[in-house]
């Protein structure tokens, strides 16, 4: 997420009221999590297992809860609690908003896009056009929907990710500030939900075409041209590349990359990154071929047991 215009280290730091090391006028543009920032970052890290990493992302702002050595060319924000301070951050930036129609006067609709009834649409959202919008669609704020895209009744865009820190007093939720963005040509059907980024995209590729019942997590990435079937769960900050075919049922865990043109076969729990061009099945996941092998095998097992009784 990219703030409006560019903000000193002080200005932040008395938002969140925190102390810092650097220069007071050192630049901060935006805010993310380490997955996708980029330079004028601000970062948050909260664990000593992930320090080393936050300081040596590509954030140049780090917001952190111990006194460590500043690397060149960075800042630090000094916090005791950073996913509290990134929260109010967020909240500063992206507050929200209350609609006070069910097509907010500062949407965007397109040339020749069809809007069914009872669609609520939220404020600043951008839809292209030749789009169909069917009955009970629900679109968040900040969505941005490319042209000729077709999305199905009970179709939920931009709900708020599924981040939570556990506290002694329950789960604190991180706050959501993102978007969801839709290309060219995407075709969603019903009762879909694709969940925003919590400070950047979630994003589906021109061309892709999802099933009824998919759900796609917070800052995931889909490519062009995939196909997704029904009932599929995605998790949040997963990539999946072009033209990847994922099958009913199929789940997958956070932070993965699927390959471009890979084959998911329906009920497969994908548990790390796959390679392209490849089919696969199974739970932990296996190249297909291999899976159906060992299935062959397996019911062999019987009849090796009783031929050694039979010894």
């Amino acid at each position: 997420m990219k703030f409006p215009t560019t903000f000193t280290l002080q200005q932040v730091a008395e938002i969140i009221n925190s102390d810092y090391v650097g220069d007071a006028d050192f630049p901060v543009m935006g805010m993310n999590e380490i997955h996708v920032v980029t330079h004028g970052d601000i970062v948050f890290v909260d664990h000593p297992k992930y320090y080393d990493k936050a300081l040596s992302s590509k954030a140049t702002i780090v917001l952190i809860n111990k006194k460590v050595d500043c690397p060149k060319g960075k800042a630090l924000l000094i916090s005791d609690d950073p996913f509290r301070d990134f929260n109010k951050l967020t909240l500063y930036f992206k507050p929200f908003v209350p609609s006070e129609r069910a097509i907010s006067n500062t949407s965007k609709i397109g040339v020749n896009t069809i809007v069914q009834p009872n669609v609520f649409i939220g404020n600043n959202v951008q839809i292209g056009d030749n789009c169909i919008i069917h009955a009970n669609v629900s679109i968040y704020d900040n969505c941005i929907i490319g042209n000729g895209v077709t999305i199905h009744s009970g179709t939920v865009l931009g709900a708020d990710a599924f981040y939570y820190k556990k506290r002694p007093e329950g789960f604190d939720k991180l706050r959501s500030g993102g978007r969801v963005v839709l290309e060219d040509n995407v075709d969603l059907g019903a009762l879909c939900t694709i969940d925003r980024g919590v400070t950047g995209d979630t994003r589906i590729g021109e061309g892709t075409k999802i099933d009824n019942q998919v759900h796609v997590g917070h800052d995931t990435v889909v490519g062009k041209k995939c196909l997704i079937a029904s009932q599929t769960g995605i998790a949040g900050c997963v990539i999946i590349e072009d033209e990847v075919t994922l099958w009913g049922q199929v789940g997958t865990n956070s932070g993965i990359t699927i390959g471009a043109k890979a084959v998911i076969m329906g009920q497969t729990g994908v548990t790390k990154s796959v390679e392209g061009g490849k089919s696969y099945f199974g739970t932990p996941i296996e190249e297909s071929r291999e899976k159906l092998k060992q299935l062959a095998y397996v019911k062999k097992i019987p009849d090796l047991i009783k031929k050694l009784e039979n010894k």
